[in-house]
């Protein structure tokens, strides 16, 4: 069985390469930060040992004791954090990369509970590696699109769209998918456009010329 001092261990252990990711996660302002990756994997090293120590204290009696079912259930239920960490912004989706970070270090968590110190340090630091080298990499010499949701209200103007389409063709890439709501009683229409722009700074030039064009009353861009 895994002694007090040895479980003592292993929790410190789980706690300071939980706060190794969670601090990265902190550092970029994400949902889950450092608390939530200290206690995921707090809870899961915990987890891990109690089956171990639960499955060797009742084999006597238990014909099947099995030192994995209490750690399966810990990586299945740690979908419900991840869904918790994913958030929608508009037409984006933010989350993802901290959601995966949660269920991977409860997975590190149950290698530390199993003794596995090696391994769990080894996965944590390329887990740091991936969040952060690939991150400037990507950034750097791929350059990901800033996806934004344009809202235009304009007269009901037969040419209005046309126009909005030419300005912002000039910047963006739009999306197929173009909403178009009419208030025939005022005259006005409203358009949702879905952008996806390389470049966050060139939304600056393309407000610009879009408050420029006639007809147009309102603009907002999320």
């Amino acid at each position: 069985m895994i002694s007090t001092e040895q479980m003592l261990f292993r929790l410190f252990v789980a706690a300071v390469l939980g706060a190794m990711v969670g601090y990265e996660r902190e550092r970029n302002n994400q949902p889950a930060g450092l608390r939530t990756h200290i206690i995921l994997m707090v809870g899961s090293t915990l987890a891990m040992m109690l089956s171990i120590n639960i499955a060797i204290e009742f084999r006597p009696y238990v014909l099947n004791g099995d030192p994995t079912r209490m750690a399966a259930q810990v990586i299945s239920g740690i979908g419900f954090l991840g869904v918790g960490a994913i958030i929608r912004y508009g037409p984006s989706i933010k989350g993802l990369t901290t959601a995966t970070s949660l269920w991977s270090m409860a997975i590190v968590g149950l290698a530390v509970g199993a003794g596995y110190y090696l391994t769990a340090s080894l996965t944590t630091v390329m887990l740091l590696i991936t969040l952060n080298l690939i991150n400037f990499l990507e950034k750097r010499f791929i350059k990901p699109y800033f996806t934004y949701q344009l809202t235009l209200e304009t007269e009901d103007d037969a040419g209005a769209l046309g126009n909005i389409l030419r300005v912002v063709g000039k910047y963006a890439e739009t999306s197929q998918r173009i909403r178009i709501r009419k208030d025939l009683k005022n005259r006005r229409a409203t358009y949702s456009i879905t952008l996806k722009v390389k470049e966050d700074l060139v939304v600056d030039g393309m407000l610009a010329d879009l408050t420029a064009l006639e007809h147009l009353i309102k603009v907002e861009l999320d």
